[in-house]
């Protein structure tokens, strides 16, 4: 197929959008795309990062209003089976029963845990020393936070309670155990407080989104339409090929945007909504710093995540369509642009050893990657001007390199023809 003179002359944005309409309502008519698009991001979002702490905190809560049944085996002092079965201040204390093999008996469900005493425990704190074994399921997540946690803060609270009569008889106040108490300062921006652990989820959620969003529309608009025979139409019309490659990547960053949009507003929503129950206490802000957290930006920090997206769509858009332009089908794009996942979620995850890391400032430099660890700085309320230049220039510069191959290849037979 020989390039014409329509190849060389500018882009007219009319035909562009022409061609980007073309594309867009195709992939308008899919419902499934839309789900994708507007609701999996409003819904998953919330449900990730508000209902699994919310989740958390209720089956923990539920592990402490229960009592669990801890087997016995040999003696306890009277003082450490009161502290045991005690009920106190939003929490239920444990059943003590009586077993004969320890191992047995956890592995049965017959008890959540044993204390096994091979000889008697002290009394009163002294010279000797006791040993009392707590036999469970320590991979358990449910026997950590019920009946072995009960059972650590009781033995706990028994061995300060016979301290504390030994200082006593001696004349020594218990602060003589602590000189020096170390005082907890959180030093780092609120942004990053409130964000907690979402805060390294946000990146990985929201390429991941951008990609999902785009790829529907690149793999249709390049494989599909070879597959059914229409971009050979479309390719002899008057329109000219830079027009055909801005036009796909002009639908493609637009699908793409729009799930971008519903997943940061799906994560600003999330945060408002956390905020108002944390303060009538409907979830507990610790469990959701654990396992989540809550998004809330500045407006500096807003835009440059706005601009920051931005780049990142046009870039994954430029390799959507570069590689689905050489498939024969669209089963076989798929395949092309399957691993694309793995390179946006391999590096979000390094992105929680950030902190051992010491990132310099050509990192941002590098497209994509440079773009999670910005979109991570804006959410912890540490992103500068520079380093969003940095990921931003990256990624023209790469979405610039990617649509010239682009619009290479619609101009060779060998890969229009491939199907």
């Amino acid at each position: 197929m020989q390039s014409d003179h329509r190849s060389s002359n500018g882009l007219r944005p009319r035909m562009v959008w022409n061609v980007a309409w073309r594309d867009l309502l195709s992939t308008l008519r899919d419902r499934r795309t839309l789900l994708s698009t507007i609701l999996l991001p409003l819904l998953v979002l919330p449900l990730l990062t508000l209902g699994m702490p919310l989740l958390l905190g209720n089956l923990m809560g539920g592990q402490a209003k229960e009592a669990q049944k801890v087997g016995v085996i040999g003696t306890l002092p009277a003082e450490l089976r009161r502290t045991l079965t005690r009920n106190g201040s939003g929490g239920t204390g444990v059943e003590l029963i009586t077993v004969k093999d320890p191992v047995q008996a956890v592995r049965s469900g017959e008890a959540e845990a044993v204390l096994r005493a091979p000889s008697p425990l002290p009394t009163q704190a002294g010279n000797t020393q006791g040993t009392l074994e707590l036999y469970a399921k320590l991979g358990n997540l449910k026997s950590q936070t019920g009946a072995y946690a009960k059972v650590k803060d009781a033995v706990d609270t028994y061995n300060r309670s016979l301290t504390r009569q030994r200082l006593t008889a001696l004349g020594l106040s218990e602060t003589v155990l602590t000189p020096v108490q170390v005082k907890p300062v959180d030093a780092s921006p609120p942004q990053e407080r409130s964000a907690g652990m979402l805060a390294f989820v946000v990146p990985m959620l929201m390429l991941s989104f951008l990609l999902n969003g785009g790829m529907a529309t690149a793999l249709d608009s390049t494989a599909g339409e070879k597959e059914r025979g229409t971009l050979e139409s479309l390719l002899i019309s008057p329109v000219r090929r830079g027009e055909v490659v801005a036009g796909k990547l002009l639908a493609t960053t637009l699908m793409a945007l729009a799930t971008g949009f519903f997943s940061l507003l799906g994560f600003l929503g999330t945060g408002l909504v956390t905020a108002v129950l944390s303060k009538r206490a409907v979830v507990d802000p610790e469990a959701l710093q654990v396992m989540g957290g809550q998004l809330t930006l500045t407006l500096g920090s807003l835009a440059a995540m706005v601009v920051i997206v931005l780049s990142v769509a046009l870039l994954i858009s430029a390799v959507l369509i570069a590689l689905s332009i050489y498939a024969r089908s669209y089963k076989e794009a798929q395949t092309y642009v399957s691993p694309l996942s793995l390179l946006i979620v391999l590096p979000a995850v390094m992105l929680q050893f950030s902190d051992f890391l010491k990132v310099g400032d050509w990192l941002y430099a590098v497209p994509l990657f440079g773009s999670m660890v910005a979109i991570l700085d804006v959410v912890k309320g540490q992103i500068t001007p520079l380093h969003t230049l940095a990921a931003v220039v990256a990624n023209l510069l790469g979405t610039a390199l990617l649509g010239w191959l682009a619009w290479r290849s619609f101009g060779r037979e060998e890969v229009i023809f491939r199907n």
